[in-house]
């Protein structure tokens, strides 16, 4: 089969369809095949800026680098970022629509299949393949109509799937006929194969499986993937846990309701002198060396989450102590006094009291800044080391003048450092990952080491490994 445009479709959330993606992406690349990833409807809160100036998700960025492309917005026409139980942002083409709720999203539906089909002609254009991820599952029969991000692109476009499930997790062969029974008999027909992810054990016992499988639905089982353990991929949305919970040097998160971005957290989580935690609601918050408040969709919102939690009292008590505290976005907005939001762009209009540690002032604006940044470190003895970014956020900052600058960035001060240096604001995204400013940041938190990340090479080596793994599904493919 020549691959022209491929779906990739999952029984349920996290079954591996963005890593497949990537993998077909990358070795798609190493052919020399002019390759595209697509999702035409991504729900997550981790996001990246694009060379074109918008906002798609963070996992297709990640398949674009696969593939050997800047981000780009026809890469993922339609972002959805909850900002509660049953609202989100709605972004078309990397640009802030309006803010909806689940219904009215529903009946919108039909007007943003139009803005992904544009997306994927683009394409088309430009691209001898198109490898395109679902979302959730098409299993999902209450969200069959008006559907535009699995099967209903699927049959729009009239282009083949392959359906993806997570055996780690366990009724693998449940996953797959359950999910095919869900299915319209035109939808069906379009499932070319079968790929079992994450598998590990003796294949020679599940072989009787693959046998029953491809003899009960006439369709084959194309690869069975390894489970691939240390990886560095993007996460779409869900909390990674730490690498090396044997750290020395201690750092905490509070996981807020509407975390944003918490990739920002990946350097740190394989950095093998520290010791990354991620506090959920009711847990006991321990001490640490560094507190870092990470970004959010819903900063008042979850401000008062903090609040509830106890985590005022906590900063107050580290900072007393001794120890440093850093704000990325959101959280360098809820460190400072006050919190304005007169639009209502969070909900309803009003001010918030901020945790008060910094002396800035935040409002909320309609206006959402996106821009990828490079500059310096200005804190600390080496006022050189490099630190690269992006910024994603709905809101203006104010600094009084006896406050420092956390970096220099294009020759203008960004952020906001505490007079006794102990508290850092930034609205950058992204600070950690960049090996000189990871190291620059955790020297001024109080952890000196030689050891740097390099979160790049990790990453590239990540999409190397997955892509070696799934070399038997391309082959599988293209000998359709």
């Amino acid at each position: 089969m020549k691959i022209s445009t491929l779906m990739v479709q999952g029984t349920t959330s996290d079954a591996g369809k963005t890593t497949v993606v990537a993998a077909l992406c990358r070795l798609l690349h190493r052919q020399g095949v002019r390759v595209v990833p697509m999702k035409p409807q991504n729900m997550a809160l981790n996001s990246a800026v694009t060379v074109d100036g918008g906002e798609i998700g963070r996992a297709q960025a990640l398949q674009a680098l696969a593939a050997g492309l800047p981000a780009h917005t026809d890469m993922n026409p339609v972002l959805l970022k909850p900002s509660s139980d049953t609202g989100a942002q709605v972004i078309i083409h990397g640009k802030v629509r309006a803010d909806m709720d689940a219904k009215d999203y529903d009946q919108y539906k039909t007007i943003a299949m139009q803005a992904v089909l544009e997306s994927y002609v683009r394409l088309q254009d430009q691209y001898d393949a198109i490898i395109v991820e679902g979302a959730g599952s098409p299993a999902e029969v209450n969200l069959r109509a008006r559907d535009i991000a699995n099967m209903g692109f699927a049959e729009a476009v009239d282009c083949p799937v392959i359906l993806v499930a997570d055996i780690d997790r366990g009724g693998v062969f449940a996953h797959f006929i359950g999910t095919l029974d869900c299915l319209s008999a035109s939808e069906q027909n379009r499932i070319i194969g079968f790929v079992i992810n994450r598998f590990r054990g003796d294949i020679s016992l599940l072989e009787p499986g693959l046998d029953w499988l491809e003899k009960k639905t006439g369709k084959p089982v194309l690869a069975v993937l390894p489970y691939l353990h240390g990886l560095m991929l993007d996460a779409e949305d869900a909390i990674q846990s730490s690498q090396n919970n044997a750290g020395k040097f201690s750092i905490i998160v509070p996981a807020i309701p509407r975390i944003s971005n918490h990739t920002d957290f990946d350097a740190l989580r394989f950095h093998p002198e520290v010791d990354l935690q991620f506090i959920g609601p009711g847990q006991a918050i321990p001490p640490a060396d560094l507190i870092i408040l990470p970004g959010s969709k819903n900063t008042r919102a979850d401000l008062d989450f903090l609040k509830q939690q106890g985590w005022q009292e906590v900063l107050g008590k580290h900072l007393r102590y001794g120890g440093k505290v850093i704000g990325i976005c959101g959280g360098y907005q809820m460190l400072g006094q006050i919190i304005s939001d007169p639009h209502g762009v969070e909900g309803q209009p009003g001010d918030s009291d901020g945790l008060g540690l910094l002396d800035i002032t935040t409002e909320l604006t309609q206006e959402k800044r996106l821009q990828q940044v490079r500059g310096v470190c200005a804190f600390g003895l080496d006022k050189t080391a490099r630190v690269e970014g992006y910024e994603i956020h709905m809101g203006l900052t104010y600094a009084s003048s006896d406050t420092q600058a956390a970096f220099m960035i294009a020759g203008e001060e960004e952020g906001t450092r505490s007079p006794d240096d102990q508290i850092l604001g930034s609205y950058l995204h992204g600070l950690f990952d960049h090996p000189e400013a990871c190291a620059a940041l955790l020297e001024w938190a109080g952890l000196k080491t030689d050891i740097k990340v390099d979160l790049a090479a990790l990453r590239e080596q990540s999409l190397d490994r997955v892509a070696d793994a799934c070399a038997p599904l391309l082959a599988a493919l293209q000998a359709l």
